[in-house]
């Protein structure tokens, strides 16, 4: 089961990359692994995994999908 997103953004939008997420009920949980380089974790449920792809895919800032633990 794929429960979560690891991603990359520029250290000065992971506060509004947690604010969007929030924004979207009960969608996922961002957690941040490393704020110096700008490594995120987005916990999500097999429900809801590929509509937080979408809306990371369409967010108005860079953001880079890592492989992504299962």
């Amino acid at each position: 089961m794929k429960n979560e997103i690891v991603a990359r953004v520029s250290p000065d939008r992971i506060d509004m990359l947690t604010k969007l997420v929030e924004a979207y009920d009960n969608l996922g949980i961002v957690s941040t692994l490393d704020q110096t380089s700008g490594l995120v974790v987005i916990r999500v449920t097999a429900d809801t995994w590929t509509e937080m792809l979408e809306i990371l895919k369409n967010l108005p800032f860079p953001i880079t999908i890592q492989d992504s633990p299962v």
